[in-house]
């Protein structure tokens, strides 16, 4: 018998008084799954031995060793566990409520297809994870909010079913946040996400400063997605830029609790502040925001900071983009720099307790998670306080400032590694030491964690690679990092069902021994059938070769930057200012760039920052010619077979889909070495012959390029989501609809400008800032 035809056996089922809401969600799942009805639900608080029924529910450590018999288990670690006999008997139980829903999943969709006689019942494990926390969750709360196609129901669902322990909700309830600023400024866009506290509700120090309106649509969406949590056993939590800035009308009553100018003076037009945190009136304000807040979502598990970017920073920090400076209560004059990172450390730490402690009046576990990245000049006094309760979220706790994590796995001399990405596959010996020193001070390390929609492969949907994934969890578990911060989240099924790195992900938290080729053929057998599962399974193993031997140009045009810089709208000509304004306007208006920003005319650069030296592109054109495209053509090829079988090969056909957009974007992402290479090159030549040769490497790249846009074209005809995408109008932190009309303009351009000379005005900057904003 399988274990699926002992499950429909169940005729009664036992559930605690007062249980949980992910109970009654469960109930409705085992329906669907075949549940014959009608079926007796009957509440029982007492545990009987060889009760003729199926018990659901939630029980403590103790009695989790009672229950299932094995007294051993552990009492400082979690435990779920199953059992079932042929007559429908058994159980189904969690130490947890943010297991009980992806145990059950589990047992449903893995465990159901597997025989009885071959399963040691009850089975019962620890889950590899204590927690799977979303970390800027793209979709939810972030700009992936917008999204053509999102069900929030369907995407809270999949999230548990996959796993995730705790979730973000504090997304905006509008397309943008009501900020503003001077023409021509991007400031506004940054605060569209990670919304603070005050976009939901107020104290009585701001009240009157947002709209009701607006902060009642807010709060509506935050709440809703609470509930969601709720429905699947998932607590709910906030990420926020704090302390963030606050409009100039505030200080215009109260002038004297002006804190930092958090801005960034080449990203802003005006400079913008936040409250001074050092004041007690302040620090009451935002503990009365926060419980005002936690009043309507009680269950509100934890707070997230980010800061000191997007709005925010914490007074007289050494990284403000502006230097140290902030309200006048906390130094005074002629204090010397470590004197000042004492203060301002200890400043923070005095923040983070306020939250802390107001949240914990309303729900005793409440806890508070930072970055460390911005506190360099006061890393050892904010560590020194990360305790009861106060936590740290990190790509390794060794690292100090904004240093890389590690080197590339195949390139030594590549230290431009996204954190928790597969790129990142070795952590510091101290890790352990430091991790183990948080623990004694009842505090945690969240580790990130990236196999999602976000900080990798952006704006792509869904790449495979689920080996890479797998051993990226197994690093984990070594390390004994048990707090995973997951990077963006998943995505939406429906534009990605066939999700197979978060479905290593949830095999793995109940499966920590599990044989991942065996696993990974499992699932190619269960989604493209005996016929062509192997031509699956031949597709991810080269797709992985190609994206572990991907050299990452920058980290910036690999996350988000490769929409805020329209690399798949903008054309890649020699010369980008020889394009009128008006040729540049159509794209140029949706980038997150200012109108001085030289990378409106030169993709090496960054506001003040170098991203890609031209010295390193030849050799990352190189490892991308010779080692990354190669297999994933391979991989293509093999899934081609799919090519006009949507319907009939619904797996491959998506699959070969995502893979083509995959080599897109590592082409594209090759023609920005190219573009740089070859611009440089004829720049710094030394005789014509030289600046020919380079001439022709870049159009050589721009005849790859509009080969590369029709390609992109025909993808977006495909009828697969492979990329995030908005139809609410597009924004400079999404591509919208409109991305394949941008395409014809593109190549059009491209093809007009083929001859033109390459040039870069390198006062550009200086050029761009002396002329009115039009």
């Amino acid at each position: 018998m399988y274990l699926a035809q002992a499950l429909q056996k169940i005729t009664t089922i036992s559930i605690s008084p007062g249980s949980t809401q992910v109970i009654e969600t469960i109930l409705e799942e085992l329906k669907i799954f075949g549940l014959p009805q009608p079926v007796t639900i009957k509440t029982s608080s007492e545990w009987v031995e060889k009760e003729k029924s199926f018990r659901i529910g939630i029980v403590s450590r103790e009695s989790m060793r009672k229950i299932t018999g094995k007294p051993e288990l552990d009492v400082d670690k979690n435990w779920v566990s199953f059992s079932v006999d042929e007559n429908g008997s058994g159980w189904l139980l969690s130490t947890q409520p943010y297991y009980l829903y992806s145990f059950a999943r589990y047992v449903m969709d893995v465990l159901g297809r597997k025989m009885m006689s071959a399963l040691s019942l009850p089975v019962v494990v620890s889950p590899s994870f204590h927690w799977q926390r979303v970390s800027y969750d793209y979709f939810l709360t972030q700009e992936g909010r917008s999204q053509k196609g999102l069900n929030r129901e369907t995407y809270v669902r999949e999230l548990a079913r996959t796993g995730f322990t705790h979730l973000e909700v504090n997304g905006l309830g509008y397309p943008m946040a009501l900020e503003n600023g001077p023409k021509g400024e991007t400031y506004p866009m940054f605060y569209t996400y990670c919304p603070a506290l005050d976009q939901f509700v107020t104290s009585r120090l701001n009240k009157g400063l947002y709209p009701t309106y607006y902060l009642s649509a807010n709060l509506e969406y935050l709440k809703q997605n609470a509930a969601l949590a709720r429905k699947y056993g998932l607590v709910p939590g906030m990420l926020c830029f704090e302390p963030r800035s606050v409009p100039e009308e505030f200080f215009q009553k109260y002038p004297m609790l002006r804190g930092a100018r958090i801005d960034h003076p080449f990203r802003s037009f005006q400079p913008r502040y936040n409250m001074t945190i050092t004041h007690p009136v302040v620090l009451d304000h935002y503990a009365e925001m926060l419980q005002n807040l936690m009043r309507e979502v009680p269950d509100l598990g934890y707070i997230n900071i980010w800061t000191n970017d997007s709005g925010a920073g914490f007074e007289h920090t050494k990284s403000l983009y502006v230097g140290r400076n902030g309200g006048p209560y906390l130094i005074r004059e002629w204090k010397d720099d470590s004197e000042i990172a004492r203060l301002a450390g200890n400043n923070a730490l005095r923040f983070l307790r306020t939250l802390r402690d107001a949240g914990q009046e309303i729900n005793p576990d409440f806890r508070v998670i930072t970055r460390m990245e911005s506190f360099y000049g006061e890393h050892d006094t904010v560590w020194n306080g990360l305790r009861d309760k106060l936590e740290v979220e990190t790509s390794g706790l060794a690292i100090k400032g904004w240093k890389e994590p590690a080197h590339h796995p195949r390139y030594k001399d590549v230290t431009a590694i996204n954190p928790g990405t597969v790129y990142q596959q070795k952590y510091q010996e101290t890790e352990t030491a430091l991790k183990k020193e948080l623990e004694e001070r009842d505090s945690q390390a969240h580790y990130y964690f990236t196999v999602g929609p976000h900080w990798m492969f952006e704006p792509l949907l869904g790449v495979p690679y689920p080996k890479l994934t797998h051993l990226k969890l197994k690093q984990m578990t070594k390390a004994e990092f048990y707090h995973l911060a997951h990077s963006g989240g998943t995505t939406p099924p429906e534009l990605v069902p066939f999700n197979i790195n978060h479905e290593i992900v949830r095999q793995y938290l109940y499966d920590a021994e599990m044989n991942i080729d065996s696993a990974v053929h499992d699932y190619a057998m269960s989604v493209a059938g005996n016929q062509y599962a192997g031509k699956l399974l031949q597709a991810w193993d080269l797709a992985e070769e190609a994206i572990i031997s991907f050299p990452n140009v920058t980290s910036l045009y690999s996350a988000f930057g490769f929409t805020w810089y329209r690399l798949w709208s903008r054309p890649f000509v020699p010369d980008i200012e020889a394009l009128s304004e008006q040729e540049r306007a159509w794209y140029q208006d949706h980038m997150c760039t200012t109108p001085h920003n030289p990378n409106n005319v030169d993709l090496s650069r960054d506001v003040l920052f170098q991203l890609v030296k031209p010295s390193n592109c030849a050799r990352i054109i190189e490892r991308i010619d010779q080692n990354s495209l190669p297999p994933l053509d391979e991989a293509i090829k093999i899934l081609s077979v799919a090519d006009g079988q949507s319907e009939t090969l619904p797996a491959l056909y998506d699959q070969w889909i995502r893979l083509r957009a995959l080599r897109s974007w590592i082409t594209t992402q090759r023609n920005v070495a190219a573009w740089i290479d070859g611009v440089y090159g004829f720049e710094n030549a030394d005789s014509e012959a030289e600046k020919n040769l380079h001439k022709e490497s870049v159009q050589l790249m721009m005849k790859i390029e509009l080969q590369n846009t029709d390609e992109l074209a025909d993808l977006l005809s495909s009828g697969v989501e492979f990329m995030a995408m908005t139809d609410s109008g597009e924004t400079p932190l999404v591509y919208g609809t409109n991305l394949r009309d941008n395409l014809r303009k593109r190549k059009q351009l491209m093809e007009d400008h083929f001859d033109d000379d390459p040039y870069i005005d390198h006062d550009y900057i200086m050029k761009q800032a002396g002329k009115p904003v039009v």
